[in-house]
């Protein structure tokens, strides 16, 4: 029956039949094209019952018109057989039930619910789908996923899943989705705008961090009460911005061609590694200093050291993927993928082993930057980057748990102490009003227009890995020496830190995926040439650029 029907549709040049046709022919079908025997009359009967039943709900009697309406397009999305946005739910929402069923099969209680890996799926699921509505909506996903994960540790009746984490998977697993992220950003930096923003990048890595960190320090210090040493504890613990959240959210806007004619989220987006660095390194001697834990000059070498040998690290290991695999080797591009991910992996993971956390990330940055170096000079005009789309995917797998594992560690019960909500509020404002004015004016000379310096600055100040990774740390120290004083300082600065990524995470996001078309030009992917709003139109131009389009060479 069903070549019966290809042969008619190829006679009639290929479309399908009208409804009446197609009626016809089922109801004069009395052919079995395998045997060339008439069908049972049985088996014929059931067949015409189910094409008079499948019919109303059949994509094939009922097409899309050519300029069909929304009522019209709603209707065709749900009929028969599944396909579009339908089908890609229903195939992944069975995906995760099977891999939920192989491991209650492995696993046994850890897959049922409250284990670790029935939280985990569950927490996956529900980040996918919560970035899914916020992109309906033209939000940020990573938005969508960060507030369902502080939804399933938060509300009481889903509140069991996010409590069913293990600590150890849910630091791992960020810190796996994070060396994905920082490898697809280090395949992504542009060595050519790299060289001409090398001093302004050091100018935003430093300036704005450090200055943030001293107004926090004297907000703290007059409004939360802070001795002078513990406000800077909570300066440098604020002051750090977060790659999770800044990184994917430049990536996005660099797929799409916006700021790449200046080089901005090469410059943002390397300037963020300095950043936590340097951020966690006065973390570090400060507190060395409240706790004199160790040798406090040991301590403040231990930063610059860390980040030398993050970069050390990175160079040779990209060295040798220059020349590993082979060129001439099968499934070359196969094992410089597994061996690109891996080496980030290892210096992730191994920097923590050796005590070095700073040295892992910009390690893990530098390693992907180095190896595409010589990687995109061998690739042919034209020719797909195959290693961008593997990690693409990896990343596409990693994003939901990375935001969704960072919205559960949010916990609001932490937040005890409601008295100093609002002074923490008040001292976090106080440290980003600086920081944005700080970092628009420090891209001053850079050849950036004043918009393009705005957005630098708009980009420049969500938190959420670094604040949730230290911002415990203080007071671990305080419970272990058991005295009540510090116990409660260092409650205040996990409650600021908490804080922090409450509000700056989302607000950051949805600050950098709007002001971006706003403000960036874009390039236009099939002619490479810039597109901008202005240049549209110049007798709209803006007043806001004039005297700052002249230098566009990069900074001194």
């Amino acid at each position: 029956m069903t070549d019966l029907k290809e042969m008619n549709n190829h006679g009639n040049g290929g479309a399908y039949p009208s409804p009446p046709e197609a009626e016809e022919k089922e109801e004069n079908l009395s052919v079995s094209i395998e045997e060339g025997q008439p069908p049972s009359r049985k088996c014929a009967a059931l067949r015409s019952c189910f094409h008079k039943c499948s019919k109303p709900v059949s994509t094939k009697y009922h097409p899309l018109s050519e300029n069909p309406g929304k009522l019209e397009r709603f209707r065709y999305a749900f009929m028969c057989p599944p396909h579009g946005n339908l089908a890609m739910y229903i195939q992944f929402f069975l995906l995760c039930a099977m891999t939920w069923a192989v491991l209650v099969a492995v696993t046994k209680d850890e897959a049922l619910p409250g284990g670790n890996f029935f939280s985990l799926v569950i927490l996956f699921t529900a980040a996918v789908a919560g970035g899914y509505v916020f992109s309906l909506v033209r939000l940020p996903p990573l938005l969508g996923m960060l507030i369902v994960g502080g939804m399933l540790s938060n509300i009481p009746v889903v509140k069991t899943v996010g409590q069913g984490l293990d600590l150890q998977w849910s630091g791992a697993l960020r810190k796996i989705a994070l060396t994905v992220i920082l490898i697809r950003a280090g395949l992504g930096l542009d060595p050519v705008a790299l060289r001409k923003l090398s001093f302004t990048v050091l100018r935003l890595a430093f300036t704005p961090c450090l200055t943030e960190c001293l107004a926090e320090a004297v907000a703290s210090h007059f409004l939360l009460g802070l001795p002078w040493e513990w406000g800077f504890m909570l300066g440098f613990v604020l002051a750090a911005v977060s790659p999770a959240v800044v990184v994917p959210s430049l990536l996005n806007l660099s797929d799409r061609g916006y700021g790449l004619d200046k080089g901005i989220p090469t410059l943002v987006i390397a300037a963020a590694s300095v950043d936590d660095v340097l951020a966690i390194t006065g973390f570090g001697v400060v507190l060395g200093i409240a706790f004199t834990q160790g040798d406090l000059a040991l301590t403040i070498v231990k930063g610059p050291l860390e980040a030398l040998l993050g970069v050390a690290f990175g160079c040779v290991l990209g060295v040798f993927l220059w020349y590993f695999p082979s060129k001439n080797g099968s499934n070359k591009m196969f094992y410089r993928s597994m061996l690109l991910f891996a080496a980030g992996l290892m210096a992730t993971f191994g920097s923590d082993v050796v005590h070095l956390p700073g040295a892992g990330p910009l390690g893990c940055l530098t390693l992907a930057f180095v190896a595409a170096f010589r990687w995109r000079k061998e690739r042919e005009e034209g020719q797909p980057d195959t290693i961008a789309e593997v990690v693409g995917i990896l990343w596409m797998l990693c994003q939901p748990l990375l935001f969704g594992l960072i919205g559960a560690a949010v916990n609001f019960d932490s937040i005890k102490d409601l008295s100093t909500l609002g002074l923490g509020i008040a001292v976090l404002a106080i440290g980003l009003v600086v920081r944005i004015a700080v970092s628009f004016c420090v891209v001053f000379g850079s050849g950036l227009t004043l918009k393009e310096q705005l957005f630098v600055a708009l980009a420049w100040f969500p938190k959420a890995t670094v604040q949730a990774a230290i911002g415990g740390l203080a007071l671990d120290a305080a419970i272990k020496m058991g005295d009540p004083t510090l116990i409660n300082l260092g409650t205040s600065i996990l409650t600021t830190a908490v804080l922090s990524i409450i509000i700056t995470a989302p607000i950051g996001a949805l600050a950098i995926a709007v002001s971006g078309p706003l403000l960036l030009n874009r390039i236009d992917p099939k002619t490479g040439k810039v597109v901008s709003k202005d240049s549209e139109d110049p007798e709209k131009s803006s007043m806001l650029d004039q005297g700052q389009n002249e230098n566009v060479e990069g900074p001194q």
